[in-house]
C-alpha cells in the first residue's frame, strides 16, 4: 500500500509539472508569435501612414478608399520649394517717415515636383503600398479598416483618418484564453485594448497605439 501511494504521489507530481511547464512554454510561445504578427502589421501601418499624411500635404485631407489613395500614389508629385530671407522696401513707413525704409520678408521659390511614390516607397519593394492594405500574416485573409473624414475643432473642420485591425483577427488561430487576456492588456509595454490602431477619427492623432518595444509609432 506505501509503494502504491508513493507511485501515484509520484505520478500526480509529474502531472502537475507538465502542467506547469506546459502553460508556461504556451505563454511563452504566444508572446513569440504575437510580437512578430504585431511587427509585420505595424510595418504596413506605417506604410499607410506615410501614403496619407502625404495626401493631406497635397490635397489637404485624408482618403477612406484605398483604391483612391493608391492612385494617388501612382500619380500625385510633391511640390519642391526652397524658403529664403530677403528685404525690400517697405512702401508704408518710407511714404509715412520720406526716408527710404526697409522690410525682411520670407520668399518661397518653387524648384520643381518629385513624385509620391519615388519620395515614400523605396527599398528592395517599392511597390509595397499596393497591398499595404492587407494583413500581413500568412494564413490570415483580412484587411486593415481604414476611414477618414473631419472632425470640428474650434469652430475648424480638421481632418482625421484611422487605420485598425482587431487582435483576434491577428491571433485568429492562438489559444482563446491568451487572445482574451491579450484583448484586456492595460500596460505601458503592450498593445493596449482590443485593435492594433493607427490614428483616430475622434481626435487629431496620428499616432499609432503600440509601444516603443515595437519601434516609434509616431514616423
Amino acid at each position: 500500500m506505501k509503494l502504491l501511494l508513493q507511485l501515484v504521489l509520484w505520478a500526480v507530481i509529474g502531472l502537475l509539472g507538465y502542467l506547469l511547464f506546459n502553460a508556461v512554454y504556451g505563454e511563452v510561445k504566444f508572446n513569440e508569435i504575437k510580437e512578430k504578427r504585431y511587427k509585420a502589421a505595424i510595418a504596413n501601418l506605417r506604410d499607410i501612414r506615410q501614403a496619407q499624411l502625404a495626401h493631406k500635404t497635397v490635397t489637404g485631407k485624408y482618403e477612406g478608399d484605398f483604391n483612391k489613395l493608391v492612385r494617388f500614389i501612382d500619380t500625385a508629385e510633391f511640390t519642391l520649394t526652397q524658403r529664403r530671407d530677403s528685404t525690400v522696401r517697405d512702401e508704408v513707413q518710407s511714404k509715412l517717415l520720406g526716408v527710404d525704409m526697409q522690410m525682411d520678408i520670407v520668399v518661397i521659390d518653387t524648384l520643381g515636383t518629385r513624385s509620391v511614390k519615388d519620395s515614400l516607397y523605396k527599398g528592395p519593394n517599392p511597390d509595397r503600398y499596393k497591398t499595404m492594405i492587407n494583413v500581413p500574416i500568412e494564413g490570415v485573409n483580412a484587411k486593415f479598416e481604414m476611414q477618414a473624414g473631419f472632425i470640428e475643432k474650434s469652430n475648424l473642420q480638421v481632418p482625421v483618418f484611422e487605420a485598425k485591425i482587431a487582435k483576434d483577427v491577428l491571433l485568429a488561430d492562438q489559444p482563446k484564453d491568451y487572445v482574451s487576456k491579450e484583448k484586456q492588456v492595460i500596460s505601458v509595454d503592450g498593445v493596449n485594448g482590443t485593435h492594433l490602431t493607427l490614428g483616430s477619427m475622434i481626435d487629431i492623432n496620428t499616432n499609432g497605439n503600440w509601444p516603443k518595444s515595437y519601434g516609434a509609432n509616431d514616423e
